[in-house]
């Protein structure tokens, strides 16, 4: 009993020590918490948040690699993961990680996403037009998937499938549509 008061103390003070942005001292109360119990899942979690807002990804992907090995049916883990992996530049390792998220939530757009930026980093187009097209699919609004999708068909030397995602961005995020014009030549001359 005195264990289980003592971990929901310290759960308590980290959250408090988070609100007034004490990050040092909430992550010792985070590593006070994992001594008392290695697998705590809120403790690691948030381990791996604090360690990756102080630029230790490796340490934040370590804690995140526990968190999956613990709760490997938790897509929203294996995302955070892919994402600290791709910024790690671990590609081939960040797109296992974005496709096991999919796997376990097809409807996981940034997850989508994640994985169509490891594939066009690897410049497997084709596959990343796949991912884009099935993110874009499930977020209509989001430029962002729109943006990759218009830059992967111009490196595919596909410019009439790009100006129709210009053409479509002008419509609801002008600003990006004119970047992308701007970036690929593709301006309004293209209508």
């Amino acid at each position: 009993m005195n264990d289980l008061l003592n971990r929901r103390f310290l759960r308590w003070q980290i959250k408090l020590l988070l609100v007034f942005n004490r990050r040092a001292a909430a992550l010792e109360r985070v590593d006070a918490l994992l001594a008392l119990d290695a697998e705590d899942l809120y403790a690691l979690a948030t381990r791996a948040h604090l360690l990756s807002e102080q630029g230790d990804k490796p340490g934040a992907v370590e804690a995140l690699e526990r968190v999956v090995a613990l709760q490997p049916s938790q897509a929203a883990g294996w995302f955070n993961l892919g994402f600290l992996r791709e910024d790690l530049g671990r590609i081939d390792e960040a797109e296992a990680a974005f496709r096991q998220a999919i796997a376990l939530d097809d409807k996981f757009d940034r997850a989508w996403y994640g994985l169509a930026l490891c594939l066009i980093r690897q410049r497997r187009f084709d596959d990343a037009v796949t991912a884009l097209k099935r993110n874009t699919e499930l977020q209509p609004m989001s430029p962002y998937g729109w943006y990759q999708l218009a830059r992967v068909h111009v490196d595919r030397q596909e410019p009439d499938e790009a100006a129709k995602i210009i053409r479509h961005l002008r419509r609801f995020e002008p600003k990006v549509a004119a970047q992308l014009e701007r970036e690929t030549g593709l301006g309004k001359a293209q209508n």
